[in-house]
Parts: C-alpha cells; sequence; structure tokens
C-alpha cells in the first residue's frame, strides 16, 4: 500500500469499495488528492504526506476522549483506569471503579458522567434497540401513506399544502385505516429565495421550513385563489410571505407572549437561525445566495457587526421568531391530529442527509461540516451517471470533537413532533459519498462514520422520543451494514420494483423482511402507475438521460417482460387473477400492488399516496432540476374527498384487509 492511500486509510477515506453490483472499485489518486486536501490534510508529495500523516498520529490518542458510548448492561472499554463517580442520567450518582480499561455494565440507557480525578467524559448508554412497531401497535401490521406535503390540497384552496393541510390529511388518513403519515422533510429553507424549495437541500434541519406555517392558526386565512396542478414557487413563496407578515403585524400580547417563550426555549442556536433568516432576506436582494456572499465582517454570527445589525433590525429578526413558532405550532397540532384520530404512530419525520453550505447551520456552526466537499452518490441503479446533491453533512471530526451534539440535536429537532423518523440514505451512518466542490459526482470516494456511535446515540433518541426508525438503505449497501440496523431494530426499506430478480418477477410476499418497511415506491421512483405505462422510458428519452437499454425499442421489450412477472407475481400472491392488462389499463395493477405489499409480514407498509390516487407521475426525478417539475405536483383533490372515491377507498379497504390477515 503507497504512502497516500495509507494517509487515506487513517483519516477514514475508503481506496477500495464495491459498487451497487459487487464490482471492486479503487478511487484514482489524483482524486484521493483532492478529497484529502478538501478534509485538510495536504497529500500533494510524499514529503508532505509523511509530515501530515505524524500530525494527524499525534492527534488521534484517545487519552483526551470526552463522549464514549456503549450498550446497556454490557462492560465498555475506555482507555483510562481508576476510580470515579458516575453521574447518572436519571440523577442518582454511584462509585465505579475502573479496572483493565474496562467500565462496569450500567443498567439504565441514557447520557451519563463520569468524573475521574480531573477528567470529565459522557457515556451514553444504549438500549439494546430502538423503539419499534410493537411497541407501539402490539402485534398489528399498520400501514401508513407517503406524502408530499406541498402537494396536498384543502377546503383553502391555497398554492401549495402546508401544515394545515396535513392536519386534515392524517385525520383523513386515520380514518381509512392508516396508523402513520410518513412526511417530506420539513427543515428550514431560504424564505428569501424562491428557486430554493427542494425539501432535501435545507438551510438547517435544526429548525422548521417557515413556508409551511398555517396562519389560519393565528386568525389570518389563506387567500382564496386559483390552486393550479403544478406550484409556481416563484410567486407562491412571496405571496406565503407577505401572509405570514400580515399574521405578526396582527399578533396579540398574548402570542408575543407565547413568542417570547419559544425564543427562551429555542436559546441561542434559535436565535442565530432567525438572524440568519434576517440577513439572508437583506443580502439576498443584493445577490448573495449563501452567506458567503455577505460582507466579510458578517461570515461570523458572534461578530459586533451581526450583533450591531440585529440590533437595528430587531423587528426583522423578531419576525423569523414568529414564523418558527407558528410553524412549530402548526406541526404540533397536524401530530397531535394524527394521534387523536388513533394513529398509532402518527407522523414519519423524513430526516434531510445534509444541507446547504451557505445555509444557516453552515454560518453559525461552520466547524461542524466538511467543507469544499459535497455527498451525493456513485454511479448506481438511481442515477447511471452518480449523483452530486450539492450540499454538506457533519465532519466524522467534529462528531466526535462536540461528543456528537450536532446529531443529537438534529434528530431530537425531527422527533420533537413524530411519532417516527425515516433517515435518508441511511448508509450516511456508516459512510457518505463525498465529491471535491467543482467535480463530477464520479470524481468522489467514500468517508467513514463512527456508525456503532452513531446507531447508539440513536437508539437513545428513539427510546426517549418513543418513535419508531426506518433507515432509506437503498443503493450502494456496504456489507455488514444491514445486520447491524437489524440489531437495533432500525427498519430497512423494501421497496417492491427493487425486490425483483432478472425476469421482473417480484419476491413473494412472505418471504419479504419482517424488521423492514415494505413499500410500492418512494418518491424518487415511478409511481406504479407511471412505471406500467412506461412513462419513465418516455421521460429518459425525452430528456436524453442515461440509460443502460441499447435503444428505446430494447427498453420497451425489456418493460412488457417486466409487466408480465409482477402480473404473474401479483396473480401468485392472490392479488390479481384473470390476463395481464395492457400497458394503458394501470388500475387493477395498482389494486394488485397495494395488496401485495400489505400482506408482507413487514411491521408497516408504506404507501405513497400518488399510488393509493393512481396517479402516473412521480413527485421527484433524481437527477434533475429543470427539466422536470420536481416537488411541484399536487394532489388532484382534498385528501378527505380523494379517500372517498370509490377506486381509491376500494384500494385502501384491500390494503387493510391484507395487513390483518
Amino acid at each position: 500500500m503507497s504512502a497516500l492511500h495509507e494517509l487515506a486509510a487513517e483519516v477514514g477515506l475508503q481506496v477500495d469499495w464495491r459498487d451497487a453490483s459487487g464490482q471492486a472499485q479503487r478511487v484514482r489518486d489524483e482524486v484521493l488528492v483532492d478529497v484529502l486536501e478538501a478534509l485538510g490534510f495536504d497529500a500533494r508529495d510524499e514529503r508532505t504526506i509523511a509530515a501530515t500523516r505524524r500530525q494527524h498520529a499525534e492527534g488521534q490518542s484517545d487519552d483526551g476522549a470526552t463522549f464514549l458510548t456503549g450498550d446497556v448492561g454490557t462492560p465498555i472499554g475506555v482507555p483510562f483506569t481508576g476510580r470515579g463517580e458516575l453521574s447518572m442520567a436519571d440523577g442518582s450518582r454511584r462509585d465505579v471503579a475502573i479496572e483493565n480499561g474496562t467500565l462496569p455494565a450500567i443498567d439504565l440507557p441514557g447520557y451519563h458522567r463520569l468524573l475521574l480525578d480531573d477528567r470529565e467524559v459522557e457515556v451514553a448508554v444504549a438500549p439494546k434497540r430502538c423503539f419499534t412497531v410493537a411497541d407501539a401497535a402490539g402485534d398489528r401490521r399498520i400501514w401508513g401513506a407517503a406524502i408530499q406535503i406541498a402537494s396536498l390540497r384543502d377546503e383553502r384552496g391555497g398554492a401549495y399544502g402546508d401544515f394545515g393541510s396535513l392536519r386534515d390529511a392524517v385525520a383523513a388518513l386515520a380514518d381509512a385505516g392508516a396508523d402513520a403519515a410518513a412526511i417530506s422533510p420539513v427543515h428550514a429553507l431560504f424564505p428569501a429565495d424562491a428557486s430554493r424549495y427542494s425539501p432535501y437541500a435545507p438551510s438547517s434541519r435544526l429548525f422548521l421550513n417557515i413556508l409551511y406555517a398555517d396562519p389560519a392558526i393565528v386568525g389570518m386565512p389563506l387567500h382564496q385563489g386559483g390552486a393550479p396542478d403544478l406550484i409556481d414557487w416563484q410567486s407562491a413563496i412571496p405571496a406565503r410571505i407577505a401572509l405570514l407578515r400580515q399574521a405578526f403585524d396582527a399578533r396579540t400580547d398574548a402570542m408575543r407572549d407565547a413568542v417570547a417563550a419559544f425564543a427562551d426555549a429555542g436559546s441561542e442556536e434559535l436565535q442565530r437561525h432567525a438572524r440568519f433568516d434576517a440577513l439572508h432576506a437583506h443580502f439576498f436582494a443584493g445577490g448573495a445566495s449563501g452567506w458567503q456572499g455577505w460582507p466579510a465582517a458578517f461570515h461570523d454570527p458572534a461578530s459586533d457587526a451581526v450583533a450591531h445589525w440585529a440590533h437595528d433590525n430587531a423587528e426583522e429578526v423578531d419576525f423569523y421568531l414568529f414564523c418558527q413558532w407558528l410553524a412549530d405550532r402548526s406541526l404540533s397540532e397536524a401530530q397531535a391530529a394524527a394521534r387523536s384520530a388513533g394513529m398509532a404512530i402518527g407522523l414519519i419525520a423524513d430526516l434531510a442527509v445534509g444541507m446547504d453550505a451557505g445555509g444557516s447551520h453552515a454560518w453559525s456552526r461552520p466547524d461542524d461540516l466538511i467543507t469544499g466537499l459535497s455527498i451525493g452518490a456513485p454511479p448506481d441503479l438511481l442515477g447511471p451517471d452518480g449523483q452530486n446533491w450539492g450540499i454538506t453533512g457533519f465532519a466524522p471530526t467534529a462528531l466526535r470533537r462536540r461528543n456528537f451534539e450536532p446529531f443529537r440535536a438534529t434528530l431530537r429537532s425531527a422527533l420533537q413532533h413524530a411519532g417516527g423518523i425515516r433517515i435518508d440514505h441511511a448508509m450516511g451512518l456508516e459512510r457518505l459519498w463525498v465529491v471535491p466542490d467543482g467535480k463530477s459526482a464520479a470524481d468522489g470516494a467514500y468517508l467513514s462514520y463512527p456508525l456503532d456511535d452513531m446507531l447508539r446515540v440513536l437508539a437513545i433518541e428513539s427510546e426517549v422520543a418513543q418513535a419508531i426508525v426506518i433507515g432509506e438503505d437503498l443503493g450502494t449497501v456496504p456489507e455488514g451494514f444491514r445486520p447491524k440496523l437489524d440489531t437495533r431494530a432500525v427498519m430497512g426499506m423494501r421497496v417492491m420494483p427493487f425486490e425483483v430478480d432478472g425476469a421482473g418477477n417480484i419476491t413473494p410476499p412472505d418471504q419479504w423482511t419482517p424488521e423492514a418497511a415494505a413499500m410500492t415506491g418512494t418518491h424518487d421512483l415511478p409511481t406504479i402507475a407511471g412505471w406500467w405505462r412506461g412513462r419513465d422510458i418516455e421521460l429518459t428519452y425525452e430528456l436524453g438521460r442515461s440509460t443502460r437499454a441499447d435503444s428505446r425499442e430494447a427498453a420497451d421489450t425489456t418493460r412488457d417482460r417486466e409487466r408480465e412477472g409482477w402480473w404473474n407475481s401479483f396473480t401468485a400472491a392472490g392479488t390479481a387473477s384473470g390476463e395481464r392488462p395492457s400497458p394503458d389499463d394501470s388500475a387493477p395493477v395498482i389494486d394488485a400492488a397495494l395488496g401485495f405489499v400489505g400482506r408482507t409480514p413487514c411491521a408497516i407498509a408504506v404507501v405513497p399516496l400518488e399510488d393509493a390516487a393512481g396517479l402516473v407521475e412521480q413527485p421527484n426525478l433524481p437527477g434533475t432540476i429543470d427539466e422536470h417539475p420536481n416537488w411541484r405536483r399536487r394532489m388532484p383533490d382534498t385528501t378527505p374527498a380523494l379517500l372517498n372515491q370509490p377506486a381509491v377507498a376500494a384500494r385502501l379497504a384491500t390494503l387493510n384487509k391484507a395487513r390483518t390477515r
């Protein structure tokens, strides 16, 4: 192994890896040099590499560890010995003796503090597993709907769906038999920039998207108007901000007191976020899309320039604090509606894998994040050209240095008003594909993360919040990753189009993994109707996208063979009968697909609302920006009206019956 490869391995870069098809891959040396440089490691020549390795090794000693993780009831290895005191999470204290580098087993899960001479170490002790569906629903096999919040309609006729629309939707879904609603991410975006509406490129994952706040809660009804099939974000976002300002101007003394209490509870982090939004709106008017484009004096959130500006523009900062309060209250009411309507889980929050490098978190806590690198994915089935998502994420070194507090805070924010969480690109708990700025998605490398520590923290937060955990384990999954998720009761995702063999035959439902969420599809995949009709193939050739097919004719021939496999699989499972429908007749296929996933032993089945409604178009087409109307499509009717349509009601009745078998 070369010195470059040794350095890469020492800092957590994987020189060798296997792609989604199992083929061995090796990162090119020039790519390693670029990634190492972005991580702060100089590797330009042999002499520099040697110096960098020495410096890195000196900083890797465990002697200064301030955070350790372990499992309940199991002794924990520690890099020191002696006698000390444990300050337990429940407030009790106990004396401990550490011998041979082993801390005696702790029988109480949670975060404890070990005091040893002049050393203080936080010890995170995880329960054996995360909170589960069985914990929430007993031995029932439940189902839920996957919802793109903005796509929802309600009686108010708004330009897009918000937390008020969500409140109505979950109540209707509960009446239809659902126990959960898996929602699109609700992270804070950039309110002043109407072009940034993707829920997976947030400004911060610690705060909420104020555009979803429901003004009706404070007596400010939405303006009645047109509700087109495609959301016009360029006009809808400024209109919603204007409405929120009206609500802010009309706030009562009681509201002022409630916002003040909310701001006090949110501490300095919330204040910084409100300042960021106000500053972003101010500088965005001059063309700065992120904080890097602001005057240098404003790059530090603790600077005098920021403090003086916030003082002089206190009303603007207060507006964004008010909006966060309103969004928090609106989302809280949606979860309360779900639970009061009888849902065992209620909302399942979606945790995006990263955040925008020009956003609030990167401004407030830049040392938390990797810089000069974007997160993405190597070429795989979902993206033949690879994917560069243009977002950043936590630095592994920062997680350790800050006792995993950034990760803990992110989980708590997501779970505050939810009964579950879906972790987008869950493989990021073990490794992330990082791409140097300005490079193609293929010119990246995997950066390792402390999986065992992160899973223990996740289990603690899941148990405290009494919330289930689903991990999106699709794409290039590292060997041994899924068994580790299973051990912690983190449910994987078993998505029907991926549970097929080469001929298109779907794995029989009784052979699906019980410890997983069964799904007909995701927001990144064709809907069942769209797939059956070949809409995804049409888009591939209309947009000139990469494909493994030799020609359009070959793609159509393969799809027809796959249709045969699907229909035969449905027939064998007892959810379909008769001759295979034509490509134009997707309704029987959707009925059969919902019944099929319903019959799996999976603890929960999650069906996109688009599939329940029989829609053809998918919410998002990965790898596109303006070529496809991503995150803009609306549902054809309000959720109660939609679920009462005979075809949809019958479909959900089939799903309910299959889940109770």
